[in-house]
C-alpha cells in the first residue's frame, strides 16, 4: 500500500509564468487607476461647470436681486424687464432659456456682477445650476461600473445623478 503523506508537494512555477502573472496584475491595477482618474476628471468638470452658475444662485446675499418678467426668447437666452428689490429702476436683463419660465411669467433672479445676465434664484435656480454635475455623476457611474468594477458605488452615483436631474426638472 502506498504511503500517504500529509504534506503536499508544491510545484514551482517557471520564472516566465510568474513574470506574466505579475504583468497581468500590474495591468489590472493600471486600468483601475486610469478609470479612477477618468471618473474623478468627470466629477471635477461637472462641479467646475456647475459652480460658475451655482455660486450666484446659492450665495445671493450681497448681490443685486429682484424679479424678472420674461418678455421674449431668442436663441439660448430670454430677455425681459428686471425690477430690483432695492436700488435702481427697471432695466432689461437676460437669462438662460433653460432656466426661464414661459413668456409673461415672473421669476426671482440674481444678477451677475457687472453684466446684464441673470441667474435664477431659489430652490429651482440652485437645482438647475447643479444639472451639469448631475450629468457628470451619471457618466462617472458608467466609468466606475465598467472600468473599475465597483457596481454598488456606481449605482449610488447614478441614482444620485438621476435624483438631482429629476428634482431640477420638477422644480422648473
Amino acid at each position: 500500500m502506498p504511503r500517504s503523506s500529509t504534506r503536499t508537494s508544491s510545484v514551482k512555477r517557471s520564472r516566465s509564468r510568474r513574470a506574466g502573472e505579475s504583468a497581468y496584475g500590474a495591468l489590472l491595477v493600471a486600468r483601475t487607476g486610469v478609470m479612477g482618474l477618468l471618473a474623478l476628471l468627470l466629477l471635477v468638470a461637472g462641479v467646475w461647470t456647475s459652480w460658475s452658475t451655482a455660486q450666484y444662485a446659492m450665495l445671493a446675499k450681497g448681490r443685486e436681486r429682484g424679479a424678472m418678467t420674461v418678455a421674449s426668447c431668442a436663441g439660448e437666452r430670454c430677455t425681459g424687464p428686471f425690477v430690483p428689490e432695492e436700488g435702481q429702476g427697471p432695466r432689461k436683463v437676460s437669462i438662460a432659456e433653460a432656466a426661464a419660465p414661459d413668456e409673461g411669467e415672473r421669476v426671482e433672479v440674481v444678477l451677475k456682477p457687472g453684466s446684464s445676465h441673470a441667474v435664477r434664484s431659489g430652490t429651482a435656480g440652485v437645482l438647475h445650476a447643479w444639472v451639469p454635475f448631475a450629468g457628470s455623476l451619471l457618466l462617472a457611474a458608467l466609468v466606475v461600473a465598467g472600468g473599475m468594477r465597483m457596481r454598488r458605488t456606481a449605482w449610488v452615483m447614478g441614482l444620485l445623478g438621476a435624483v438631482l436631474l429629476g428634482a431640477a426638472f420638477a422644480a422648473m
